[in-house]
């Protein structure tokens, strides 16, 4: 059984990397002709073009992996039925789905690696690319993410908040308003102003404070600090830094962090709750394919035959992925709850995966 382990997985591999480069080939040919003549107008030069187009890799391997491994599959299992290696194997008393098996190990080791490239190296390239195309070669200047107008911010006990700037470079606050609410009566129960607050490093420095606090709709307390270090503030200055980056330019961890942010500002954050759990089920993509490709060497169809086998399994794939893009879009607008927008399409496929695999011949 380890000579046909071996096999299989030397065949797979070398596959693998055949439909690998000739994607990366295709990839670049045609992203050089769409993209090439706007980087030549906006003056780039031999070094910075092939900079942008080396860091245009780990994208491609992340998105066509899934497309890749089908495809290695496809051929691979369709030249076993094609040369009768698979009658062969049967005939040896080993089933085709256990001659497999080594493939599902191939799937989960090409899934965490496209998990662990999408997790590190992909967040580096797609941020050291658009630093590339925008910074140097455009001479943009970087995203300013430390200076803010006009900010909502909510707390975690029923306080919102209101800022009329915020400066990252000194960690200052100007024009702040503070009010809580008591949601089982709906009434305020404390507003605190302020004209600005400056960050020591573990809490705000505030000046010229009021605080009120009411009940029964009357105003109870008043008093008022010329400066003050109260724990009035729940608030952090990294709290307000907005990451301007696209999701794709950020690891799972960032992302998180971000979503947290999000929430605590009052926005949505469900295209990123969406792109946060894609970060985990698209990698495993590449498991999925598997279960759709072996049925081919099992199969006992002319070469005709074999050939809309091949068909159906692209078919099924292609599908997949828009089934993949259409959870998506409608995770991002609020259709559907964004967990779900992720992790769907895999269960959905999962299962019919599984019922490819039970139909396959012995």
């Amino acid at each position: 059984m380890r000579i046909l382990d071996r096999y299989v997985l030397r065949e797979f591999l070398r596959t693998y990397l055949i439909i690998f480069f000739s994607f990366a080939v295709v990839f670049i040919v045609i992203d050089v002709i769409d993209n090439l003549p706007r980087l030549i107008r906006n003056g780039a030069t031999t070094s910075q073009a092939s900079i942008y187009y080396a860091l245009r890799l780990p994208y491609l391997i992340v998105l066509t992996s899934p497309v890749t491994v089908l495809l290695t599959g496809l051929f691979m299992m369709n030249a076993l039925s094609k040369h009768n290696e698979s009658i062969a194997i049967r005939a040896a008393g080993v089933s085709i789905k256990r001659t497999m098996l080594p493939l599902f190990g191939i799937g989960l080791l090409v899934s965490l690696g496209i998990a662990v490239m999408g997790e590190y190296l992909l967040p580096w390239a797609e941020t050291t690319k658009n630093y590339v195309y925008n910074v140097q070669i455009k001479g943009e200047q970087p995203d300013d993410q430390m200076l803010k107008a006009r900010i909502n911010y909510q707390g975690k006990a029923n306080d919102f908040y209101y800022f009329g700037f915020f400066d990252g470079y000194k960690n200052n606050l100007k024009i702040i308003d503070l009010t809580r609410i008591d949601y089982k009566t709906k009434q305020i129960t404390e507003h605190i102003t302020a004209s600005s607050a400056d960050w020591n490093g573990s809490r705000w420095i505030i000046r010229d404070c009021e605080i009120r606090r009411f009940a029964g709709g009357k105003q109870v307390f008043y008093v008022h600090y010329p400066e003050t270090n109260l724990a009035i503030l729940d608030v952090q200055p990294q709290d307000f830094i907005r990451i301007t980056q696209k999701t794709l330019s950020l690891t799972f961890w960032e992302l998180k962090d971000y979503i947290r942010r999000i929430k605590k500002l009052g926005d949505d954050p469900s295209r990123e709750v969406v792109d946060l759990h894609m970060k985990l089920a698209f990698p495993l993509t590449n498991l999925i394919v598997i279960f759709f490709f072996i049925p081919i060497a099992t199969s006992n169809v002319r070469s005709k035959g074999r050939g809309w086998v091949v068909m159906l399994g692209l078919v099924v794939c292609f599908a997949y992925l828009i089934v993949v893009r259409v959870s998506q879009s409608l995770g991002y607008n609020g259709v559907i709850h964004p967990v779900w927008a992720a992790w769907v399409p895999n269960g959905i496929f999962t299962l019919l995966g599984l019922g490819f695999l039970y139909k396959a011949e012995i």
